[in-house]
């Protein structure tokens, strides 16, 4: 696979499938590489510490594609290739004389995944965009947060995660209909690749749950609605007597009987305002007010104890330092470490899902050294000579 994208969707794209098996190729650009290089909130003796997890298990080359030469070692590069990810602007590609007609002229089958911020057509597809504006245009950040507040983010890049999934599921679904047989007549099918077309504002859309249908149907508009969900209790978060937050989701009946008992208060079953799941959605503030005073009776362990016990959905709201301390994250290998030359040792997020047969692994941290891997790739693939590596080099190529 060939990886192109800088930032965040087409670099996770790349991890994601680096993650369990696959030979990824990133290509940088020779004068700097990807800009992530430098991003992250902190650094750790001056660097920053998400490059070498994003850039996991992955082959980094330098390559510059502005430039003729460029161009020809990317399309000798994609001959070898199943996939390749690229995350600029629409029509960046086609400037470069690298669009997916160029590409399919060396190769046929090559499955080709494009993420951008609004997709490769439609009249905003040469927008820029990032996460903010496609969760903001895709109705995710509108729905978030409280009523008559201003409407805040997730403290991650969601609406790039969300597309990187989204374009990974479709590369997987396009690498199986270009291998898969024909029906009946025994016969492999042609090895034609295609293109997924990936957008993150439409990632961010697909998330929205019915409230596509109910505006569609009913003209209605989805509120923000703080902690809890219009219409659905219990299930909100809770103050613990130790001041923690903890989450208790009980709205379905056998949970909400459940819970009645371990509150002490079987009365509420008969309450005409709890009797269904409708009346408890419409009465949600005073059910709020009743568990939520037996909770801040109770330390935050203790109410997550009580309710897990009897099964009920229940979890404390954690930090990262609460990740840490957790034994599900460790025994299911979410935390795992990486020796890195400059940092030493690193933890990383642990690779999801979890396959029986064929797991992912943390095979080796992403390195700081641009074009660590340009001898192997040009030289090991391609059979370049070493001269001819120095004066690409010398040209300013790779």
């Amino acid at each position: 696979m060939l990886e192109l994208g800088v930032l965040i969707a087409g670099p996770f794209a790349g991890r994601m499938l680096a993650d369990f098996g696959a030979e990824v190729i990133k290509v940088e650009e020779p004068r700097g590489g990807d800009p992530l290089r430098e991003w992250g909130q902190l650094r750790h003796e001056g660097r920053p510490l998400w490059w070498p997890v994003q850039s996991r298990n992955k082959k980094l080359v330098t390559l510059d594609l502005r430039h003729e030469r460029g161009r020809a070692i990317l399309l000798r590069l994609a001959e070898h290739a199943d996939v390749l990810v690229e995350n600029f602007r629409p029509g960046t590609l086609e400037r470069w004389r690298l669009g997916p007609e160029a590409l399919w002229q060396v190769n046929p089958g090559l499955v080709i995944g494009r993420v951008s911020g609004y997709g490769q057509t439609g009249p905003y597809a040469g927008r820029p965009g990032f996460a903010v504006a496609g969760e903001a245009m895709g109705g995710l950040r509108y729905i978030n947060g409280y009523p008559g507040q201003a409407p805040p983010r997730t403290g991650i890049s969601l609406g790039d995660s969300l597309a990187a999934m989204f374009v990974v599921q479709g590369i997987l679904m396009a690498l199986y209909r270009r291998d898969a047989r024909r029906e009946g007549d025994g016969e492999a099918a042609p090895r034609r690749g295609q293109v997924v077309d990936a957008s993150i504002m439409e990632s961010c859309f697909a998330m929205l749950e019915s409230a596509v249908p109910e505006y569609g149907k009913l003209g209605h508009v989805r509120q923000p609605s703080g902690t809890s969900l219009a219409n659905i209790a219990p299930s909100n978060v809770y103050r613990s007597r130790d001041e923690r937050w903890v989450v208790i989701g009980a709205n379905a009946e056998n949970l909400w009987q459940r819970l009645c008992e371990v509150i002490g208060r079987r009365d509420l079953l008969e309450d005409e305002r709890f009797r269904t799941h409708w009346a408890r959605g419409q009465n949600a503030a005073a059910l709020d007010e009743i568990i939520g005073g037996w909770v801040a009776a109770r330390d935050a362990a203790e109410v997550d104890r009580l309710m897990n016990e009897h099964g009920i959905v229940c979890g404390p709201v954690y930090t990262i330092a609460d990740i840490f301390e957790d034994p599900q994250f460790r025994a299911r290998g979410m935390l795992v470490e990486m020796d890195d030359p400059e940092l030493g040792t690193i933890v990383a997020p642990g690779v999801v899902p979890r396959l029986s047969e064929t797991p992912g692994e943390a095979r080796w941290a992403g390195s700081w050294r641009l074009g660590c891997h340009n001898a192997d790739v040009y030289g090991g693939l391609l059979g370049l000579e070493d001269s001819e590596l120095e004066s690409l080099s010398s040209e300013g190529v790779i």
